[in-house]
């Protein structure tokens, strides 16, 4: 995986995003090729009886498959692995499960010069919460358990997968959270506010690389505030890449907020001042299509806690964020972000294991 140099200046990774834009494939035939291999793994996995679930990955997936999960799932080499780590323990543990799935898109990796064709699915999983997961109680009752999934497709079947999952969230909808009290809002988290965000038919190249040059002119303009030190930059500076009244749904432990200011206030803010020696090192793939793009790193950057973030102390050991963003673009402006951290990692990386506080918490 390629990554990218933190300290580079800010002319030359827009230049270098000027070039991805002239060389990444845009052809919908491909997308849509994409779209259908990893729907039908999808729909097989979500429908296949317990027992099955490790042939029925095996059969839709390419020979050296490779999946990526959340902690404490993390890699696996192959299907099998990914079944055994997370899949049979999931489907145990909730009963009456499906998808809500409310974003679909497929496009090439901007991360790697448009070399790859990936899919991502965000959404929930919504089930009954019948059994022990994670050594969170269950509860009996309705349980959605947000995700994003990314699937890179090679000659018609899934070589590679990462599923992100709000860990905390279900932690925290058990009655066992195990951070102090978040800055932004807890909530089920919505989908697109167009209602339009699972593209199953083919789009016009044009709207998908507008919203990836914006997406990355965002991205840029972020890393200019890290070189430059600006950890407390106008409403202005956002303005001119997001809607005022934008909407960010952040992970539990975070929440989510609206409006540039409110976003500032309760996450921007509180993210750059209590968080210090920021490496960011790229993305393993960068996908849009239509009005949606979508990212994931593993990890996406480094950096080192000062004191707050979180509502927890500062810790001198330098920490990998692994982050998914999802954003969709209205006009010349990004309207909503759906945010995504593997946190539970994160905070292991400083000695805080929030698997095993949860039993600290419980009845």
């Amino acid at each position: 995986m390629r990554h990218i140099a933190f300290e580079v200046s800010t002319s030359t990774m827009a230049a270098k995003t000027a070039q991805r834009a002239r060389t990444i494939v845009t052809d919908p035939t491909l997308f849509q090729t994409a779209k259908r291999a990893a729907r039908a793994l999808h729909d097989a996995m979500d429908s296949a009886p317990e027992t099955d679930l490790a042939d029925t990955l095996s059969s839709l997936t390419a020979d050296d498959y490779r999946w990526r999960g959340v902690r404490p799932f993390y890699e696996q080499p192959d299907a099998e692995g990914a079944v055994e780590a997370f899949f049979a323990p999931f489907r145990s543990a909730f009963s009456a499960l499906h998808r809500r799935e409310d974003i679909f898109i497929a496009g090439a990796n901007n991360a790697a010069d448009g070399g790859d064709i990936w899919t991502m699915s965000m959404g929930h999983f919504v089930g009954l919460f019948d059994g022990e997961w994670l050594g969170v109680a269950p509860t009996g009752r309705l349980m959605p358990v947000r995700y994003a999934e990314f699937d890179r497709v090679v000659d018609g079947k899934v070589a590679e997968s990462a599923l992100f999952l709000d860990v905390i969230g279900v932690m925290q909808r058990a009655g066992c959270d195990p951070l102090p009290a978040q800055t932004g809002a807890q909530h089920w988290h919505p989908g697109p506010r167009t209602r339009d965000g699972v593209l199953l038919e083919g789009q016009d190249p044009a709207e998908g690389m507008a919203t990836l040059a914006l997406v990355n002119r965002m991205i840029d303009d972020l890393q200019h505030l890290n070189v430059t030190g600006n950890d407390q930059c106008p409403p202005e500076y956002l303005a001119k890449t997001w809607q005022d009244d934008m909407a960010w749904y952040g992970p539990a432990g975070i929440g989510s907020v609206k409006t540039i200011r409110r976003y500032q206030k309760h996450h921007q803010y509180p993210f750059r001042t209590q968080l210090t020696d920021k490496k960011f090192l790229g993305h393993v793939t960068r996908i849009a299509e239509g009005n949606y793009c979508g990212f994931f790193g593993w990890p996406n950057l480094t950096n080192r806690s000062t004191g707050g973030f979180l509502g927890l102390p500062a810790s001198a050991t330098e920490s990998e964020m692994r982050i998914v963003d999802v954003y969709r673009r209205e006009g010349d402006r990004l309207a909503e972000n759906w945010v995504l951290i593997d946190l539970p990692h994160y905070l292991a990386l400083q000695g805080l294991d929030v698997l095993k506080r949860q039993f600290e918490l419980s009845p």
